[in-house]
């Protein structure tokens, strides 16, 4: 502590050391602290919120100065859920990379997959061979994956904020579209399920029937959330204004997603960029003009609906595909071979084995030298991007020709719209910090990848 910071503080005594001046604080008059108070310029702190709080949707550290509740500086501190997956990825087959890029995002699994799959398939130059039917079922799966990651997105960020109802009401509807991921892959989350050439296996006998089931208890059960918060006073209060981030301020740090399209900008990769056939559906860009949390809020609320029209399209899609492949004809590609979902999880089916076993020693080298070995990819570089829960995800990838990638790395929506919490919070309320950070949706295992 220097002279001058005792100058306002009347109660420091000092007493000079061998180590140094040290200054000792103790009790004083009340009328004389009261009468020091605001006599300097400003009185800030430095405040950690995190790396463990609750409201910042994983382990997420904020420094924050303080000028008393008023926010004067925010610095998000990244890192503490770091993994080496993309690092991983060079040691690790074409094929085995899926089983690490669904678990950056942990929330979007499905997302993660098709980026990586899409951008390998590119360098195979097999994009146009992909079976319909694959395509389909990536969409579906994306769609399905967009509900589930909303619903922690508007159940956490309601919760963050006081509202203990929509939290229940979300991870209710969350809970039916991992009961269907489960039934379809065998995993509710982190599934590797998309593999480049196409899928793990098809949809199981009657998957159809059930999931535009599921669309008609989803689509009922959405307007429990929209009665609780869409024009709550309270609600509206604590959203409203809160997190501003106009055109400008996305565009200059990089912003996709609903904290983009809360600006006005209809910017989404399914109609800018189309992949996995998504130029044939019909759906809105849902967009708000209020740049805040309460737009953002809104435009996840409505972008559930659209999930749901491009899922009865595809279910639809899916009835006339009915019996096609979902897998690319390449069979130098297409691994595993012939998958099947049984008591002890998904694995390939025992007819299978039998036949590779029994009959046939080029079925069994081959298996064999596709498992261990892998495909080889020819030498190059791509980038292939889809339209995420939380923006543009993207994976670069480049090859040397050989059975792994020579290097792997992604644009995680997450890692770039966290640059926007200061922009969202220096000027406001501490407590507005909360809402700024659920608005934009962070998951931090994509941040720290």
């Amino acid at each position: 502590m220097s002279e001058k910071s005792t100058t306002f503080d009347p109660y420091a005594s000092s007493r000079e050391t061998t180590e140094g001046t040290v200054y000792s604080v103790t009790g004083g008059d009340w009328d004389s602290l009261v009468s020091e108070i605001g006599e300097a310029k400003e009185e800030r702190i430095i405040v950690n919120m995190g790396p463990q709080h609750p409201s910042t949707h994983g382990v997420l550290r904020l420094v924050l100065e303080l000028e008393g509740e008023t926010v004067t500086e925010v610095r998000p501190g990244i890192g503490y859920l770091h993994t080496g997956i993309e690092k991983n990825m060079e040691y690790r087959s074409w094929t085995q990379g899926t089983t690490f890029a669904t678990r950056m995002d942990y929330l979007a699994p499905v997302f993660n997959e098709t980026a990586y799959c899409l951008a390998v398939e590119k360098l195979l130059g097999i994009t146009d061979q992909v079976p319909e039917r694959a395509s389909i079922i990536r969409v579906l799966m994306m769609e399905l994956n967009r509900i589930s990651s909303h619903m922690v997105a508007l159940g956490t960020g309601a919760l963050e904020l006081g509202a203990m109802g929509p939290m229940f009401f979300a991870f209710r509807e969350r809970e039916l579209v991992l009961d269907t991921f489960e039934a379809i892959t065998g995993l509710r989350m982190n599934m590797a399920y998309v593999r480049p050439g196409g899928v793990a296996q098809d949809l199981p006998e009657g998957m159809t029937v059930r999931l535009r089931e599921l669309v008609t208890t989803l689509r009922k059960n959405f307007k429990d959330n929209e009665r609780l918060l869409v024009g709550n006073t309270i609600w509206m209060k604590r959203t409203e204004g809160i997190g501003y981030l106009d055109l400008a301020g996305c565009t200059t740090l990089g912003i996709t997603g609903p904290v983009l399209r809360s600006t006005g900008l209809p910017w989404d990769l399914r109609k800018m960029q189309p992949y996995c056939g998504y130029e044939n559906y019909e759906f809105d860009v849902i967009t708000a003009d209020t740049c805040d949390v309460y737009g953002r809020f809104l435009i996840r609320m409505a972008e559930l609906e659209q999930s749901l029209r491009i899922i009865e399209q595809a279910i639809t899609k899916l009835d006339a595909t009915h019996g096609q492949p979902v897998m690319v004809a390449d069979k130098k590609i297409a691994w595993p071979a012939q998958l099947a979902l049984g008591a002890d999880g998904l694995g390939n089916s025992l007819d299978h084995i039998r036949e590779i076993m029994g009959t046939s020693m080029e079925s069994l080298i081959h298996h064999f030298k596709l498992v261990t070995e892998g495909f080889r990819v020819p030498a190059g570089q791509v980038y292939a991007a889809v339209e995420s829960p939380r923006g543009e995800l993207a994976a670069h990838i480049v090859s040397d020709g050989g059975t792994r990638p020579y290097r792997a790395h992604f644009r995680e929506p997450s890692f770039n719209n966290l640059q926007s919490t200061s922009a969202m919070s220096e000027g406001g309320m501490v407590a507005d910090i909360i809402g700024a950070v659920a608005s934009i949706d962070p998951v931090m295992g994509g941040v720290d990848r």
